[in-house]
C-alpha cells in the first residue's frame, strides 16, 4: 500500500519524507487556501516546491468544470513537473478530459467519487487513480469502507489498471480497514500516519526496558 499525504503544508510533507514512508501527496484548493497560498502563480510555485520535496506522484487539482478549461489547466499543471498528476472531478466533462489526458500519457486522479458506478467510468476513461471519499460517505450514514471494497473487487474482476486511492481517511482504523480490503493507496493527514506508531504496550514495554537498564547500570 502507498501512503500519500493529503496536505499542502511543506513542513508536514518534509516530516513524512524524513520518516521514510511517504509515497506521494494529494492537494486541493481548500488545502492550498488553508496554507494561505493564493493566486495562480503562487499555487503553481507551491506545487513545484512540493515536487522538489517528494519523490512520488503529486496530485494537483484543476478548477475548471468545462472540458476545454479542464484540458487547458491540466496541461499547464502537467508541464510543471513529471511527478504531477492532474486531479479531475467526477463530472461528465471531467470523464471526457480523463480520456484525453490518458491518450496523451498524462497521469490523472479522478476525485469526488462516491459510487461504484462513478469509479467504473473513471477506470473506463483511463484514470491513473480514482479517489473515493471514505470519511465524507461516513458523514452521511453511508459506508465508505464498503465502497472501497466494492471498487477493488470490480477493478479486479476486469483487470483495470486504475489504482484505488482511498481519500478522506481520517483516522487509523480507516487506514487499517483500507489496507485489509486491498486499497492501492491511502491519502490522509500526517497525524493519521503518525498514529500508526502508537500502542500502549509499546510505551509500557519501552519504559520497563529503560527502567531495568537503569537498575543494572547503577
Amino acid at each position: 500500500m502507498k501512503f500519500f499525504l493529503d496536505t499542502a503544508n511543506l513542513n508536514d510533507i518534509r516530516e513524512a519524507v524524513e520518516l521514510g514512508v511517504l509515497d506521494g501527496v494529494t492537494t486541493n484548493p481548500s488545502l492550498m487556501a488553508k496554507e494561505d497560498v493564493r493566486g495562480v502563480d503562487s499555487v503553481l510555485g507551491h506545487y513545484r516546491h512540493i515536487c522538489e520535496i517528494v519523490d512520488g506522484d503529486v496530485s494537483a487539482e484543476v478548477i475548471a468544470t468545462d472540458y476545454n478549461g479542464i484540458i487547458r489547466e491540466g496541461e499547464v499543471l502537467a508541464d510543471l513537473h513529471p511527478n504531477i498528476v492532474v486531479k479531475v472531478p467526477m463530472i461528465r466533462d471531467g470523464v471526457k478530459a480523463i480520456r484525453y489526458f490518458s491518450d496523451k500519457g498524462i497521469k490523472t486522479n479522478c476525485t469526488l467519487v462516491f459510487s461504484a458506478g462513478q469509479a467504473l467510468l473513471a477506470a473506463k476513461a483511463g484514470a491513473t487513480y480514482v479517489s473515493p471519499f471514505v470519511g465524507r460517505l461516513d458523514d452521511i450514514g453511508a459506508d465508505g469502507i464498503q465502497l472501497i471494497e466494492q471498487i477493488v473487487q470490480i477493478y479486479g474482476n476486469y483487470g483495470y489498471q486504475t489504482q484505488v486511492l482511498a481519500a478522506s481517511v481520517r483516522h487509523v482504523p480507516h487506514l487499517i480497514q483500507c489496507a485489509e480490503i486491498g486499497a492501492d493507496v491511502v491519502t490522509c493527514p500526517l497525524s493519521v500516519i503518525l498514529g500508526l506508531l502508537n500502542h500502549p504496550l509499546t510505551d509500557k514495554g519501552l519504559a520497563t526496558f529503560l527502567a531495568d537498564h537503569a537498575k543494572v547500570n547503577k
